[in-house]
């Protein structure tokens, strides 16, 4: 009643307060001050939910693999989504299954060789170049190492325990398989926070983004499988050890441009030299020939259909994926910048749209 009485009074002015500002350039630098204060508040948000946001993207690449899986089945055969979204995980988990059963046996009696043989090459190396004045200490090399693994621990300590990264690996799983099965639900989640006049073009962006991720990530699998074979085949032609155990890890580091071929390509050289200097340098040149071929055949292919990103672009943002977030920054960082190069794309067309409907007005009909 008091409420009532007081907006029925016509001596009663609302703005007469400690809080109103009567002046309207105060209350615009109000605003704008209180802007900046939002944009602060969000980019701190951001950086200490920073985890949090990486392993939530994880989930959006892994899901855009199942999605881009479940739409190619779809062309062959008549099954409803859930079907072949099944199929695809059923198929990604006999994979797994087979690696480990089949092939685990072997891969393990050569992974327990492998750091041995690596560190044995890596002295030689350090020696040689030592020999030849290169000042190079080892502790360096160690702490480097050390640095990248470790950043792991800065995504999986917020899960805590020993098993913080399969821990990890599975949430992403998890997240993934729940966005693959109904995506469009999360899009329109998105979309309903956002003001009536933003929702469409969100809808077209988020449309494209999710198309160039599953090319890219399409492509990206191509290029694992046919590095990793191919590299086991070559290797275990000439009879090199731990060819298949070499094969599966060129495979998996495939799916980090750049810099996953020079470290794939580091270990299967120093493995090469382990016997012999013929076998080293075969390595070597299995190395050159795959790497060739993948780079002006596969790549090239994979990129006239996905987002073409220019190669010192990928190595910056690795370098500050790398630095903040370990591996699982460096495998995130491609995409990452894939995504973030469509959303500027997609703003700049939305300015010029703006500006030639500006410029049609002002010219009248």
């Amino acid at each position: 009643m008091a409420e009532t009485e007081l907006d029925d009074d016509p001596q009663f002015d609302d703005r007469a307060s400690p809080t109103s500002i009567t002046s309207p350039v105060l209350r615009l630098e109000a605003k704008r001050a209180m802007v900046w204060v939002a944009i602060i508040g969000l980019t701190v948000l951001a950086i200490y939910i920073s985890q949090a946001l990486l392993v939530i993207f994880g989930a959006l690449v892994f899901a855009a693999m199942l999605d881009g899986g479940a739409r190619l089945l779809g062309r062959y055969v008549p099954f409803g989504r859930g079907w072949r979204l099944g199929i695809v995980i059923l198929f990604g988990v006999t994979f797994l299954v087979w690696l480990g059963w089949f092939a685990g046996s072997q891969i393990s009696r050569e992974a327990a060789q492998f750091p041995r043989i690596v560190g044995e090459q890596s002295g030689r190396l350090l020696a040689w170049l030592d020999a030849r004045g290169f000042a190079i200490d080892p502790g360096d090399i160690q702490n480097v190492a050390g640095q990248l693994v470790t950043g792991v621990g800065t995504v999986t300590k917020a899960i805590g325990g020993l098993f913080g990264a399969v821990a990890t690996l599975l949430m992403i799983a998890i997240i993934g398989i729940y966005i693959a099965m109904e995506p469009r639900l999360y899009e329109r989640g998105v979309a309903w926070m956002l003001p009536r006049e933003q929702r469409e073009d969100f809808c077209h962006t988020a449309s494209r983004m999710a198309h160039a991720m599953r090319r890219l990530m399409a492509g990206r699998l191509v290029g694992m499988v046919f590095e990793g074979v191919f590299t086991w085949i070559m290797l275990a032609a000439y009879g090199v050890p731990m060819a298949v155990l070499l094969g599966i890890i060129t495979g998996l580091l495939a799916f980090i441009p750049n810099v996953g071929a020079l470290i794939a390509g580091a270990l299967m050289v120093l493995v090469g030299f382990s016997g012999g200097v013929d076998m080293g340098l075969y390595t070597i040149l299995v190395y050159f020939i795959v790497q060739t071929f993948d780079g002006y055949v596969v790549i090239p292919l994979i990129a006239k259909k996905t987002v073409d990103l220019a190669p010192a672009l990928v190595l910056g943002a690795q370098l500050i994926m790398g630095v903040l977030f370990g591996v699982i920054g460096l495998f995130l960082a491609d995409p990452l910048l894939a995504m973030i190069k469509i959303a500027l794309e997609r703003r700049a067309e939305a300015n010029e749209e703006e500006e030639e409907l500006q410029a049609a007005e002002a010219n009248g009909p």
